[in-house]
């Protein structure tokens, strides 16, 4: 055979380790390859030495409640370890008892509670314990109590042809900042400094009309976003891999416009060289892969579309009870216990 033979079966097999292909009816490589053995010729063997190296943090975009972060060098189980651990197992406090006292709104008791369960709830859940099972009175180290008392009245200095419910009563919308901190037992000194409320003031609640009251009393738990929703501290935390895209051949003119459309705003540049229009690649990033390529009878074959199998681009959005990046650290954490408490359970096993 030719010596070129193992060179492109090197390059072929470099491509299956390195990139998820999107074809035109599929995609190849899907799989993971992070194992020993997968490939004659390639020590794949776990070498932490070697993936120290390898692996890095890069964070891309971090605002108030969003942090966008590339984390490369991993295998797909650790990186959705990550976002699951996010999504179901960062804790967070949350409304979970709600005494009602009076009630006259037209919003059902148990519609209410449950409105007021999904209120993030401005409190470091580290400051807290889990509530122990079975108990029914919270104490000052595990429970946050909240009050919510409002009542609709009419507004007598209101224009008498007026139809405008904000002037005509008073308190006829009920909103999250109506729900005040009630300290229970010594939490006055324990969060001498705390600012126990709801992350957002303008959470519409419920509708009242003249005479209606809403008066209940609400206790916040510890909790994960396993057992409930409500516990949970992200409003998205998803990863993408990076897009890869290659130009097998010079694209010009016309079919160069054509590709340009083909894909989000950003990814291909024209440029203008030697008079001629040329695309190139300006930042795949960008791209979301609508695959409207292979629309293209004459661009479908000029050009790979891939992505980067160990490049995972996360984004997480929190709620607003924890910054992003605490979020990020807390579930970093929470993964190590998991290991540590495997490796105690394997030492503590004895084999046979």
């Amino acid at each position: 055979a030719p010596p070129i033979a193992p060179m492109a079966a090197r390059r072929a097999t470099d491509e299956m380790r390195d990139r998820v292909v999107l074809g035109e009816f599929g995609v190849r490589n899907v799989h993971t390859t992070d194992f020993p053995g997968n490939y004659p010729g390639y020590e794949d063997a776990w070498d932490q030495r070697r993936f120290e190296e390898a692996f890095r943090v890069d964070v891309i975009r971090e605002e108030e409640d969003t942090l966008e972060f590339d984390m490369v060098g991993i295998d797909a189980a650790i990186a959705n370890a990550f976002r699951r651990i996010l999504l179901a197992e960062v804790p967070t406090m949350a409304v979970e008892k709600v005494f009602v006292y009076n009630n006259t709104s037209i919003v059902q008791d148990e519609i209410l509670a449950h409105r007021l369960g999904l209120i993030p709830i401005r409190a470091d859940p580290r400051l807290f314990e889990y509530r122990n099972q079975g108990d029914q009175e919270g104490t000052e180290i595990d429970t946050l109590q909240f009050q919510l008392k409002i009542k609709c009245k009419r507004n007598p200095q209101a224009a008498k042809e007026s139809s405008d419910p904000d002037e005509l009563y008073f308190n006829h919308k009920v909103y999250s900042k109506h729900m005040t901190w009630v300290p229970l037992g010594n939490q006055t000194d324990l969060f001498p400094d705390a600012d126990f409320r709801p992350v957002h003031d303008d959470v519409l609640i419920a509708l009242l009309r003249p005479g209606q009251e809403i008066d209940v009393l609400m206790h916040c738990v510890k909790g994960i976003g396993k057992d409930h929703a409500k516990f949970s501290p992200v409003a998205t935390a998803s990863y993408r891999l990076l897009p890869d895209i290659t130009l097998l051949q010079p694209i010009e003119d016309e079919a160069a416009e054509t590709l340009q459309k083909c894909f989000s705003p950003g990814v291909i540049e024209i440029q203008n060289i030697n008079g001629k229009k040329v695309a190139r690649v300006a930042n795949a990033r960008l791209d979301t892969f609508s695959r409207e390529v292979f629309r293209h009878e004459g661009l479908k074959n000029l050009v790979r579309l891939a992505r980067v199998r160990n490049h995972y681009i996360f984004t997480v959005e929190s709620t607003g009870i924890l910054p992003p990046d605490v979020l990020v650290s807390e579930a970093i954490k929470i993964l190590m216990g998991k290991c540590q408490r495997f490796l105690n359970e394997l030492d503590s096993v004895p084999m046979e």
